[in-house]
């Protein structure tokens, strides 16, 4: 598994290669500094990028717009100084699969980011308890619809959602799990009523609360 590190502080940036290696699996661990040094990576098989907001020459938004669009397949981790709920909820809707405050302890990071690449979504506790704006609360069909998990999902309901969650779109994942967006676009609808939300946003934090893509 390849980890690419973006963040224009060398000290940080070396903190958090020593912190990996703590992770009970091999990586390998690149490095960039910029947006832009990140871009010579996109044909290295990246597997998880970690983003740092805050760095000179581009606006923290821009620079997860950039890394998506040149790192569709890896998830993208936001590791911010700044936890605002309004930053997080905007990262989330750009695509981000987590956000991780720079202030939090190194068990916490690397629980985060084992959650996240098992295909769950982490937000920081505060923020979960927070409605993201405009969420709905969940309905009471939400609440008895029969399903085959314990998430209340069908098996493909989650799967898609999942992906969903972790910034792709409708139409990379039906190449990926060989869809029509129509097919895809239903089972997305399909979840967002049995968690009671309206859109993917919403969809992240009800999926980060509820546990969805922690199970074995």
């Amino acid at each position: 598994m390849k980890y690419l590190l973006i963040d224009d502080h060398d000290l940080f940036r070396s903190g958090l290669r020593l912190l990996l290696g703590q992770l009970p699996v091999d990586i390998e661990v690149l490095e960039a500094g910029s947006v832009e040094d990140a871009l010579a990576h996109v044909d290295r098989g990246i597997g998880i990028v970690m983003l740092d907001l805050s760095m000179p020459g581009t606006s923290g938004m821009e620079a997860l717009v950039r890394v998506r669009e040149a790192f569709p397949d890896a998830p993208t981790v936001i590791v911010s100084s700044d936890d605002d709920p309004e930053l997080i909820r905007r990262a989330i809707d750009l695509g981000a699969s987590g956000f991780v405050p720079k202030t939090s302890t190194p068990p916490l990071l690397i629980s985060a980011l084992q959650l996240i690449l098992a295909g769950g979504v982490y937000l920081p506790r505060a923020v979960l308890s927070q409605t993201p704006q405009g969420a709905a609360p969940r309905s009471a069909e939400a609440s008895t619809s029969a399903a085959a998990t314990p998430s209340g999902l069908t098996d493909r309901q989650e799967e898609v959602l999942l992906k969903a969650v972790r910034g792709q779109s409708n139409k990379t994942i039906a190449r990926a799990m060989d869809l029509s967006e129509g097919t895809v676009k239903a089972h997305l609808s399909a979840a967002f009523r049995v968690l009671g939300v309206r859109n993917r946003t919403e969809a992240v934090y009800a999926a980060a609360a509820r546990g969805i893509g922690q199970r074995n």
